[in-house]
């Protein structure tokens, strides 16, 4: 099995490093291409996989071939790319809104996997939703799962519909935590903290939250509720969130990206 990640970007290069780090794929089955000169310079100097400039090179190699450009570039992408594909390879997109139908009619080709990843697969803790064209047999699917699974986690979902769904809560996600993290950074400082005292008890709030959670079968809401006593500091500070709606707030936030990843589809 040889696999072509089609763009060095930030989840292009996460992916096929995950993939050269895992027992999947050898050296010589893993190939990424790019077409900027200061990529390949950088990429040429890594001894984790073969380098490409010429798509012509190494796209007919490949058994799988993961897409991951800019939504807006797929157009030219497939543009560029048609004359060389055949209907046995198998196409992989990380590319938000862009329908399994749309890269199908686009290459002329029927076996389409569409995935939606997050930025924490750059540590192996990312989690990828996916779902594929009918044309994908069960054991293609399942190699398609274990390269992602080289990131961090996977689920796999029946419908497009999950795909952009997830968009507004994984693939977005990172960026909710990261907006709360800041703003309860910011409070921190203007306690009196310094720098790295806020970013350590900020993020060890959050790494430990996250682990309590993960290892026991308690809901998030019941583990508020063991933290929070009545008349207390916490209460004081949820009673203020509530007061405020901020649970509807991050909801809504979640729909505006959902929302949006659908109209990415029809554009």
């Amino acid at each position: 099995m040889k696999v072509l990640v089609i763009g060095a970007g930030n989840m292009g290069l996460t992916y096929a490093e995950g993939m050269a780090k895992s027992s999947l794929l050898n050296h010589r089955n893993l190939m990424i291409f790019d077409k900027s000169a200061e990529v390949i310079t950088t990429l040429s100097k890594v001894d984790h996989f073969d380098v490409y400039d010429d798509i012509e090179e190494c796209l007919p190699k490949a058994d799988i071939v993961f897409l991951a450009v800019k939504p807006y570039h797929c157009d030219s992408l497939f543009e560029e790319i048609k004359p060389l594909v055949n209907d046995q390879q198998i196409f992989v997109s990380l590319m938000a809104g862009i329908t399994i139908e749309k890269i199908q009619l686009g290459l002329d080709v029927k076996k389409v996997v569409r995935s939606m990843p997050n930025l924490p697969a750059q540590v192996g803790k990312g989690v990828t939703s996916f779902t594929e064209s009918k044309e994908i047999s069960r054991v293609e699917l399942l190699m398609v799962r274990n390269l992602l699974d080289t990131t961090g986690a996977s689920i796999h979902v029946e419908t497009e519909k999950f795909i952009d769904a997830s968009t507004g809560i994984s693939g977005s996600g990172p960026a909710y935590v990261f907006y709360f993290m800041n703003s309860m950074m910011e409070a921190a400082l203007k306690m009196g903290f310094s720098k790295n005292d806020s970013k350590v008890l900020v993020s060890q709030t959050f790494e430990g939250a996250v682990k309590l959670f993960n290892e026991s079968d308690l809901s998030a809401s019941t583990w508020m509720e063991r933290v929070a006593s009545k008349g207390g500091t916490t209460r004081a500070a949820l009673d203020s969130m509530d007061e405020n709606n901020v649970e509807e707030l991050i909801k809504d936030a979640a729909y505006a990206a959902f929302d949006r990843a659908v109209e990415l589809g029809k554009e």
